[in-house]
């Protein structure tokens, strides 16, 4: 019974989260699914992998329907042995996505508790957490494993905290199964940046450690961690491996290309400067966090039918259904990024809290917290902080492998709540001066409401809310327009600011009140919850809300076969369409009915972009032939229409000649110069490999049989010995070569193909995906996790054992 006393409380609050979380995506409990732009797109490229697993039982590990090919490991791809991922399903037993939200929730209330705040307390900083704008706005948008990977980020803290505190095996536990988590949500980018807070941590405790002569215990707890994270690698050992196998092939890692389409140098490794910063986000832009629609809010608000925009575009003959409808989507947005869904607000009250935190927390927590959340912010301004963003592309491991530097914001999304509730720790704690607690309520109510005052009284002289796209508007809709959208964006920066200023002031009165002892802890803390709640529900609603969900079998079959679609695949066949009708390298659609040349991937196969950016943007016939593009889909005024290609090469064919070549860049260069049926361009790197002693037969001939994703079978009649060219994706770590069912070599051509000698006779050739990184992975994988659950008896027997002994 005591027990069940103790544990009660926790289990309200799980009660709590999962309320919450119902709550705000109540859709959900209709049956009804949210719409995601990225999980639509991710359903399009995964779709022949699913059906195939779902027809055979087995997995494929790659799929024909996008980029001509690719492996399946950043797809959703099923691994053996990954009990971690049936940990995190159960964790995500929720509908999406409010799983994820739950997620947040908890991971959360987690690290709380293990810096040993109340359950009180650790509910509240969850919610705080949880719902900040830009949590909830991901899930709007569909980047789910992102939101998978920030959930599982405060639960790893904890065990590093945990462990920092108390050494035991609960720690190492806790640790080990967190960062297993946050690894197997397989957002890499979210971890590095997890990774960027623990060394900042960790260098606070190091200090810390040093100046109270604790370095052996530091240490000793380094190495605890050490373990730890080493078995939650082993845990994901096969997702790390096909994943570090892939960036090689993909757009992530190293080009072997020194020059660009036109000609320029290419020396960069990694992604580039532009691409990396596109998404920087302003200096100015940083009070979005303090004030919703400091900078216009998103790219396209809602600004009704009383706002000056209606009534300009009015004037100039719109009728009321246009005007509405630009007004519904008005582009008040006046900051520095390309795109901006919604700001990234953590809340005034909660930034309020922070800011009289910093007058009442002191020590390694402090500085830790504080230390990360600079770097973040300067780091998330990306081009607009040159020198540091530069200083970390150039010299910080892997940071040049990830672009959109704005969303290393997540750390402060962690920080200011984590702050902030650490702000009402010490308010409540009776070892804190009253003198001190009044100072900090002072000075923290001076800095935020003057700052919000400034901003109320002075905005037409400190800015101009001018934004990049307003030339374009005046040319477009004239200055009338651009007029009438200032004065819009100034309406909305006014009632915004008014609405943190509120805010502010309300949590002032809340901790006012408790000082002059008016009111007691529990209604500061249930004070504070209705106002993060109010406060930052009522700004994640204006961007992800009831509209946003579909009916599920919307999701379920999100593309419409159209009569382009239903043509092409009267063809049962094996080729590959290319659609211009839509930007064929950034959508999922065309790879939901056929195999496709392009896709929707952030890492895209880095070859096959190469591809593209030389040719296949600048519609090179030959190498969309060299690729069988049977069909193309282009727009017609009718509509899009499939149209047939007779020139496609086909599957395989032999060629009469090879042209060795030096470096990646003779090769996409080469590709222009020859004719790639009768000619193929090999790297001499494969010299050894390839016998260039063949012979044209005229009457030779080699035939598909059969084909799957993860193996094709062509069979092969000629007199003489031949050189063969196959108009498959070479990808040497998973696709092996067998000739009458013995292994045989195979080598890349015409710089992103497969090529092979084939010697005389009738002869059966099979290519099948046998990736041994599955294997190697898995096997690490099991050993991990039974270790670890050997650990996890053993800690049961040892407390069964210390609690009776």
């Amino acid at each position: 019974m005591a027990k069940l006393k103790q544990f009660l409380p926790h289990l309200l609050v799980l009660t709590g989260f999962i309320i919450l979380s119902l709550f705000y995506f109540n859709p959900v409990l209709q049956g009804k699914e949210i719409f995601q732009s990225d999980i639509v797109q991710y359903i399009g490229m995964a779709k022949e992998q699913n059906d195939f697993r779902a027809d055979t039982g087995e997995e494929p590990y790659w799929t024909d329907a996008a980029f001509g090919g690719m492996p399946t490991y950043q797809l959703g791809a099923h691994y053996p042995h990954n009990y971690v991922k049936k940990l995190d399903s159960l964790l995500r037993f929720l509908p999406r996505p409010a799983d994820y939200l739950f997620l947040y929730f908890i991971g959360f209330y987690i690290l709380l508790l293990c810096l040993k705040l109340d359950y009180k307390l650790a509910f509240l900083g969850a919610i705080a957490f949880g719902f900040s704008t830009y949590l909830i706005i991901i899930l709007g948008v569909g980047h789910n494993s992102k939101a998978h990977a920030i959930a599982y980020m405060p639960m790893v803290l904890g065990g590093i905290i945990a462990i920092f505190r108390n050494r035991n095996i609960w720690s190492f536990l806790l640790l080990a199964v967190a960062m297993a988590l946050e690894i197997q949500a397989n957002h890499f980018q979210m971890t590095y940046y997890l990774l960027l807070l623990v060394i900042v941590l960790g260098i606070a405790y190091l200090i810390d450690a040093y100046k109270k002569k604790l370095i052996p215990a530091y240490f000793k707890s380094l190495g605890i961690m050490v373990l730890a994270v080493v078995m939650a690698i082993a845990a994901n050992a096969t997702n790390l491996l096909a994943t570090s196998e892939y960036t090689d092939f993909s757009t992530r890692g190293e080009s072997g290309l020194s020059i660009q389409p036109d000609g320029s140098p290419n020396e960069k490794s990694g992604l580039g400067y532009d691409y990396i910063t596109e998404y920087s986000y302003g200096i100015l832009e940083s009070f979005n966090l303090f004030v919703p629609r400091f900078m216009g809010g998103g790219s396209s608000e809602n600004v009704g039918r009383d706002s000056n925009i209606y009534e300009a575009i009015r004037e100039i003959g719109a009728s009321p259904a246009q005007a509405a409808n630009l007004a519904e989507n008005a582009p008040t947005y006046w900051g520095d990024q390309t795109y901006v869904k919604a700001p990234a607000y953590i809340g005034a009250a909660v930034i309020f809290l922070f800011i009289f935190a910093l007058y009442l927390v002191r020590g390694r927590l402090k500085w830790w917290i504080v230390g990360a959340g600079i770097l973040a912010l300067l780091l998330s301004w990306g081009r607009n902080f040159g020198p540091l963003t530069q200083f970390f592309i150039e010299y910080v491991p892997l940071y040049n492998k990830f672009r959109a530097v704005s969303s290393v914001q997540v750390i402060i999304e962690l920080c200011i709540p984590l702050m902030a509730v650490f702000g009402l720790y010490r308010l409540f704690d009776e070892r804190t001066k009253e003198d001190e607690k009044r100072h900090a309520l002072k000075w923290s109510g001076i800095i935020s409401l003057g700052l919000l005052s400034v901003f109320l009284l002075f905005k037409s002289i400190l800015f101009d809310f001018s934004g990049a796209s307003d030339a374009g508007l005046s040319e477009q809709l004239g200055m009338d327009f651009v007029r009438a959208l200032k004065e819009d964006r100034k309406k909305i920066f006014t009632a915004d600011v008014l609405r943190s200023l509120i805010f502010v002031a309300l949590s002032v009165g809340l901790i006012w009140g408790y000082l002059s002892k008016k009111i007691n802890r529990n209604m500061v803390i249930g004070g504070f919850a209705v106002l993060f709640l109010v406060d930052l529900i009522g700004v994640d609603l204006r961007y992800v809300n009831r509209d946003d969900f579909v009916q599920a079998r919307e999701m379920e079959k999100p593309y419409e076969m159209q009569e382009a679609d239903a043509m092409i695949l009267q063809d049962s066949s094996h080729y590959r369409v290319f659609d211009i009708s839509d930007n064929p390298f950034n959508t999922g659609r065309t790879s939901y009915f056929h195999n496709a040349v392009g896709g929707y991937h952030a890492a895209k196969p880095g070859r096959m972009q190469d591809l593209y950016d030389f040719y296949i943007s600048r519609n090179n016939m030959k190498i969309l032939n060299m690729l069988n593009v049977k069909y193309f889909i282009v727009p017609t005024e009718e509509g899009n229409q499939a149209q047939q290609n007779p020139n496609a090469y086909g599957n395989a064919w032999f060629v009469n000649d090879l042209i060795w070549v030096d470096n990646a860049n003779e090769e996409i260069l080469s590709l222009e110069e020859i004719d790639l049926l009768k000619t193929a361009v090999v790297n001499r790197e494969f010299k050894e490999v390839v016998n260039p002693d063949f012979k044209m037969d005229s009457t030779a001939s080699i035939e598909l049989l059969s084909q799957q994703p993860n193996e094709l079978k062509y069979s092969v009649n000629t007199d003489t010995r031949q050189f063969a060219v196959f108009s498959e994706m070479y990808y040497q770590p998973g696709w092996q070569a067998y000739l009458d069912g013995k292994p045989v070599s195979h080598v890349q051509v015409n710089y992103v193909l497969r090529g092979m000698n084939v010697p005389a006779g009738e002869h059966e050739i099979t290519f099948k995906f046998e990736p041994a990184v599955i294997n190697t992975g898995s096997t690490i994988a099991l050993i991990s996790s039974i270790l670890l659950g050997l650990i996890l008896i053993g800690g049961l027997g040892y407390e069964f054992k210390k609690r009776n002994g």
